[in-house]
C-alpha cells in the first residue's frame, strides 16, 4: 500500500509532520506501520462513535468525557490535530463542569472525526 511522501500532505485533516514522524519509525514501509496505525484508529473510531452518540443522547457527561479523552490522544498521534483540539475542548468543558452547552462543541468534534475518517480512507486506498 502506498502512502504519500512527507512532502505531499495527504489531506488537510492529517498533519504531514506527524505522518513523517510515524514514517521514520518504518522508513522502508516493510512493517506497513502507517497503514496499521491508521486502520487501528479507524477501528477505534468505529467503536467509539456509537458510544459518544449514546452518551450524548442520554446526557452522560462522564461517558462523553471518556470518549473525548480517548480520541484526543489517538487523534494527535496520527496528526489529526484539529480533532484532538475539539476533543480537548469537550473534555475540558466537562472536567470544569462548565455550564456551556456541549452540543456545538460535540457537533464540531463529530464533523471533524468524519472528515478525518474520510481522509484515512483516502490514504488507505490502493494506488
Amino acid at each position: 500500500m502506498s502512502v504519500p511522501s512527507p512532502t505531499s500532505p495527504p489531506t488537510a485533516q492529517l498533519d504531514a509532520e506527524a505522518l513523517a514522524r510515524l514514517r521514520e519509525l518504518d522508513p522502508k514501509g516493510e512493517n506497513q506501520l502507517i497503514d496499521r496505525v491508521l486502520r487501528a484508529f479507524e477501528s477505534s473510531a468505529l467503536r467509539l462513535l456509537p458510544q459518544l452518540e449514546a452518551a450524548r443522547a442520554s446526557g452522560d457527561r462522564a461517558g462523553v468525557r471518556h470518549v473525548a479523552h480517548t480520541l484526543k490522544s489517538s487523534s494527535a498521534s496520527i496528526g489529526a490535530l484539529a480533532l484532538s483540539q475539539h476533543c480537548a475542548k469537550v473534555e475540558g468543558l466537562i472536567r470544569e463542569n462548565s455550564s456551556e452547552d456541549l452540543q456545538a462543541p460535540l457537533s464540531a468534534l463529530v464533523a471533524e472525526l468524519d472528515a478525518v475518517r474520510a481522509a484515512i480512507r483516502t490514504m488507505l486506498e490502493p494506488r
